[in-house]
């Protein structure tokens, strides 16, 4: 059982989000602006679609939080859908004496058709409301909290947009500080420019643009994570982690695929001593990880988005129940939420590793964590 763990639930379009973090150490300091700010990156970049312009996320703290401080206790929020009044008969909790016409037509590269063989549901609405990526916002907020235990520790956890469609930036760019300021969270201006670009080629065609975000981790301590089973490994976690997001379909840490093409003396990491860091990595070909732990280098890893599955140009696709071949149906969507998933990408790898450091050091106040670490980073140093 993971040590600090996560719920959300709440539908698209339903009353609110809702969340729930337990593990989380008492004596944290911890506001709802903390989370809002995490919550407003979630809602920025170029080509998001008109939901943004209703939503302002915001949460609000219902449990486990005492004068700015957690308690130990599980920390609940919630984050109203402001969307939700012009819903509430269709997403009706109590019986209704006519229903909402029921939607019958599944979107390809979505999880209607599957959703719906799976519960049985003859209307693919409950499956749309949950399966919707405004799932990411309760799990950003989620996030944030365990952004907090990082900061207490001194590691820190930032994104950036490398790539959308077939537009990428120069390999080996990091995100520099105001990497929000760009409409793409993009480190290179000339090359978000033409992100944009295609971006509303994109969008004048009625069509959709994937990409890849990168997320970095800094500060991380080495010797967590552990390489004796197979899911205790700090890279099978995190991975798992960032593929959990919706549309998420490859991740890679350090050189990742490029690895397979290179021999071993321009993939592996020397290492060497000194004084004031102890052991350490001339380079970082791993990403931080090696043998399942982290190696007190930055956390690089990599992850591919699919393009948005909904389409103003629908496809193909077959009605159930009658079978009659059909155009998919188009829900209000965006042309590219890269930027987005990179927030998103952003919370799945702090939670991850937030986890990792309470299973490691057990700790039940934020105090007693942060001691722990020091005294870890020590040992380390001195081995």
């Amino acid at each position: 059982m993971a040590a600090l763990r996560f719920l959300t639930a709440g539908e698209s379009h339903g009353r609110l989000l809702t969340a729930v973090v337990d593990g989380c150490p008492a004596r944290l300091r911890l506001t709802a602006e903390s989370i809002d700010r995490d919550l407003r990156r979630r809602q920025m970049g170029y080509g998001r679609g008109p939901r943004m312009q209703i939503e302002v996320d915001r949460a609000q703290i219902t449990a486990g939080v005492r004068y700015g401080r957690t308690t130990g206790a599980p920390i609940a929020m919630t984050i109203a859908n402001r969307d939700a009044e012009n819903w509430a008969d269709v997403l009706s909790v109590e019986p209704v004496d006519a229903p909402a016409e029921p939607v019958r037509v599944p979107r390809p590269g979505h999880a209607d058709l599957g959703g719906a063989l799976l519960y049985g549901s003859p209307d693919l609405r409950d499956v749309i409301e949950r399966a919707s990526a405004r799932e990411t916002a309760a799990r950003v907020a989620c996030g944030a909290v365990a952004r907090r235990i990082l900061e207490d520790v001194g590691c820190g956890v930032v994104s950036h947009v490398v790539r959308v469609g077939d537009v990428a930036i120069e390999p080996g760019r990091l995100p520099a500080p105001g990497i929000d300021d760009d409409p793409l969270r993009c480190a290179d201006p000339e090359v978000s420019e033409r992100m944009r670009a295609a971006i509303d080629d994109a969008a004048a065609a009625g069509d959709t643009l994937g990409g890849v975000f990168e997320v970095v981790a800094t500060g991380f301590p080495p010797g967590v994570g552990s390489y004796v089973q197979g899911d205790r490994r700090l890279g099978v976690r995190l991975t798992a982690a960032v593929m959990s997001i919706p549309a998420i379909r490859g991740v890679e840490i350090g050189l990742g695929f490029a690895a397979a093409a290179l021999p071993g003396s321009a993939v592996h990491d020397e290492i060497a001593w000194d004084e004031r860091d102890g052991y350490r990595r001339t380079s970082n070909r791993s990403g931080g990880i090696e043998g399942g732990m982290s190696t007190g280098e930055p956390i690089v890893l990599r992850a591919a988005m699919k393009p948005i599955a909904t389409l103003r140009r629908p496809l193909h696709s077959v009605e159930l129940e009658s079978h009659r071949p059909v155009e998919a149906r188009y829900e209000r969507s965006d042309v590219c939420a890269v930027p987005a998933a990179s927030v998103v990408g952003e919370a799945a790898v702090a939670l991850c590793l937030a986890d990792a450091l309470v299973d490691r050091f057990g700790s039940a106040t934020i105090d007693e964590l942060t001691d722990a670490v020091t005294a870890a980073r020590r040992r380390c140093r001195d081995a």
